[in-house]
């Protein structure tokens, strides 16, 4: 009898995951976990919540008030939390944001432990510190999942790619054919480069400050090298059509031998 031939089973090929039900694992993940720190942020809130109001109750405050009452201590965990995502968003350091999530978390523990009031049992003392330290570190976990996910959202940015300047140049004669015979020299006519004349700046104008320190610089000159009184510097400002008062003349000469102190030892143009 013929043996019978033996059957091949094809080998599936092993390798990796493929992308797409890993994308799908770690989305499942991601949700799953922001769902419990979700709840888990909540029920500490609610508990701390609990707790202060009914603080507030046993100190005076009643009905709404006392519902109110603890949103100010625990709002600040919250604001501070998510100024400080902002910040790490931005990539910078908030120091008013850590300032608040610790004012409000430190609050809201002592306030908690506070209202237990004396106990010789050290557990109550653990019981009351439990929801808000609870609270802090949930929204904490639940701000580093939004912060991964923004950041996972934002489009990397690729630096632009630098032009590459060669500096290697070839520069190919050009093919000039020689004239096989030259009948006469013909003579060179060079040409006498045009004189470049540069543009003249434009003069600013002098302030009428500068005008008067010019009039009064001019007098010690005019003077023989002595120092102009009062009434030289009036009468020389006048004749210029400048302002002319016994102020004007002292701050100008003050100026101009302040820019030039050897023109204070010169002698005086009075006793000359």
């Amino acid at each position: 009898m013929p043996k019978p031939e033996p059957t091949l089973t094809p080998l599936m090929p092993s390798g990796p995951p493929a992308v797409g039900t890993r994308t799908d694992a770690q989305l499942g993940l991601a949700i799953g976990a922001a769902v419990l720190t979700t709840a888990l942020t909540a029920v500490s809130f609610w508990l701390s919540f609990e707790a202060l109001h009914d603080l507030a109750s046993a100190h005076r405050l009643q009905g709404e008030r006392a519902w109110a009452w603890p949103a100010t201590v625990d709002t600040f965990i919250g604001v501070g939390e998510l100024l400080i995502l902002r910040a790490s968003l931005m990539r910078r350091v908030d120091p008013w944001a850590i300032a608040l999530t610790a004012a409000g978390s430190l609050g809201s523990i002592a306030l908690n432990v506070a209202g237990v009031g004396v106990s010789h049992d050290p557990l109550d003392y653990v019981t009351a510190a439990v929801p808000p330290v609870a609270a802090l570190l949930a929204f904490g976990v639940l701000m580093r999942q939004v912060h991964e996910f923004l950041v996972s959202r934002q489009a990397p940015v690729t630096p632009a790619s630098e032009p590459v300047i060669s500096t290697e140049a070839t520069i190919e004669a050009p093919n000039i054919a020689e004239p096989e015979e030259a009948s006469e020299a013909e003579p060179e006519v060079t040409e006498e480069p045009e004189p470049v004349t540069e543009p003249e700046e434009p003069r600013q104008e002098l302030t009428q400050r500068d005008r008067i320190d010019q009039v009064v610089r001019t007098l010690y000159n005019v003077l023989g090298n002595r120092r102009p009184a009062t009434r030289h510097i009036r009468q020389a400002l006048a004749d210029e059509g400048l302002p002319n008062s016994d102020g004007t003349c002292r701050e100008a000469r003050k100026r101009v031998e302040t820019a030039e102190p050897h023109l204070k030892d010169l002698p005086d143009a009075i006793a000359a």
